[in-house]
């Protein structure tokens, strides 16, 4: 390091500078008294070192002292300061003190430890070792990277400007915010809300619990993944999987555009297209009652029973057993398949105009209704409020005793063969979750046929 110069007030400018002076002083000629200045020697005054100079012939040419073989100054410490020195004490020019073992006044970078005013003095200007400039002892906080010692160091207490007070670069995790951290909780867990030091976000790849389900470090919805919600991607969640699901529109309807298992509704697959298809058997038999192109086919009654008469419409039809042996509670074995017992609401929207006489002889049973009171009955046409066709409206009766196993049985038994039965059409809206139809009380969305809502969407008890 440069050498600095301390200011030596103790030593005084006599004990210096006095002592140089007196050097310099030679015996003035005879017959005069005292001393004079002269700022040479006796010689020639040409700085060579020569014998004129230096008294002897072996002068190094450098004007100073000694022969300039290396030795050191064989007149420091006699107390008197020589052509060349700073300063001589003697005895007591010291390694601590204010005047030095080779005759220079003191100061930062001599390689000697001046007593109370320096800590350290290594002699050199390396500023990364134990000593740094100024002669002081290398400490945390001095502006000095300590080689080996210290990670940084910016001379200042502040511990968010990527240095600490400990003299070590700032890191995610020492619960200190520090430039490009958006929080810092002093932790390395990265299912808080501060992972990493950022912030947490659905996106950023570090599952937060408690509050996501998964995380996959990006802003897709139709991964695995979704976005901005981090949950998993599932069918019926009304977000696409790609390569996973054809379609989703985020409902447990399997009678629209989307089915239940997120495959787009065709003809074929077992469901029925509501207000697309008429029927939907899942087989490829074009001959039965519903063709490969999902339209209605030949409506034949089944179990033997042969086709009393058809509604001008097509989408009602009276079956009966010619033998008289099916039971009144099973009348709905003869309709047509995928078809059923008429509920009150089909039977009068689908009537008008059909002239299919009835009365107490030929006596049609629709749909099975839990009664009031006990036990249950169909919705009969023909003893009750003399309709004379079902083309006629009546109110709803719950007439010929029946039994619903399910739900309201009784004690009727296999009985009232001779009845015929009145078969419908599905609803083409039954089944999608929403009452949308006159045709419908309730629409539960399933195919559940021991519930309160029926599998044509009318209520199992609606109080007859």
């Amino acid at each position: 390091m440069p050498r600095m110069r301390v200011d030596l007030f103790p030593l005084g400018f006599a004990a210096l500078f006095g002592l140089s002076a007196i050097s310099a002083c030679t015996p003035e000629p005879t017959g005069h008294a005292g001393f004079t200045f002269s700022t040479t020697q006796a010689g020639d005054g040409d700085g060579d070192g020569d014998s004129a100079e230096t008294g002897t012939a072996s002068g190094d040419g450098d004007g100073d002292p000694g022969d300039g073989d290396g030795d050191g100054n064989p007149d420091c410490g006699d107390g008197v300061v020589q052509a060349g020195e700073e300063c001589d004490l003697g005895p007591e020019n010291s390694e601590s003190g204010q005047c030095t073992p080779n005759c220079f006044i003191a100061s930062c970078g001599d390689g000697f430890v001046y007593e109370g005013f320096e800590d350290c003095d290594d002699g050199n200007p390396d500023n990364t070792d134990d000593c740094v400039e100024g002669c002081v002892a290398a400490s945390c906080g001095d502006g000095f990277v300590h080689e080996g010692v210290e990670m940084c160091d910016d001379g200042n207490d502040d511990d968010a400007d990527g240095c600490n007070s400990m003299c070590l670069p700032g890191t995610c995790g020492d619960g200190i915010l520090q430039e490009g951290e958006q929080c810092d909780d002093g932790n390395s867990d990265t299912s808080d809300d501060c992972p990493a030091c950022q912030l947490a976000f659905c996106g950023d790849g570090y599952i937060q619990a408690g509050v996501e389900a998964c995380d996959d470090g990006n802003m897709e919805s139709t991964d695995a993944c979704t976005h901005p919600l981090c949950e998993p991607n599932v069918c019926g969640d009304g977000i696409l999987y790609e390569g996973m699901e054809d379609c989703d529109d985020g409902n447990d309807i399997d009678g629209d555009a989307c089915t239940l298992a997120c495959t787009e509704a065709v003809c074929g697959d077992g469901i029925k297209y509501v207000g697309v298809e008429d029927c939907d058997d899942g087989n490829d038999v074009d001959d039965d009652t519903c063709t490969n192109a999902c339209e209605f086919g030949v409506l034949a009654c089944l179990e033997g029973s042969v086709q009393m008469s058809i509604s001008p419409n097509n989408d009602m039809i009276v079956c009966d057993d010619p033998n008289n042996q099916t039971c009144e509670e099973d009348m709905e074995t003869l309709c047509p398949p995928g078809w059923g017992l008429c509920s009150y609401q089909q039977y009068v929207e689908r009537n008008d105009g059909w002239d299919y006489a009835v009365g107490g002889q030929t006596v049609v049973v629709a749909e099975i209704y839990c009664r009031g009171g006990s036990g249950a009955g169909h919705f009969t046409l023909g003893p009750y409020d003399d309709p004379g066709t079902l083309g006629t409206d009546i109110p709803l009766n719950c007439g010929y005793g029946s039994s619903r196993p399910d739900s309201c049985s009784s004690n009727y038994g296999c009985n009232e063969m001779q009845v015929q039965a009145l078969c419908c059409a599905p609803t083409e809206t039954c089944g999608n979750g929403v009452i949308d139809s006159v045709e419908e009380q309730c629409d539960d969305g399933n195919l559940i046929e021991t519930d309160s809502c029926l599998n044509n969407c009318t209520n199992r008890s609606p109080g007859c």
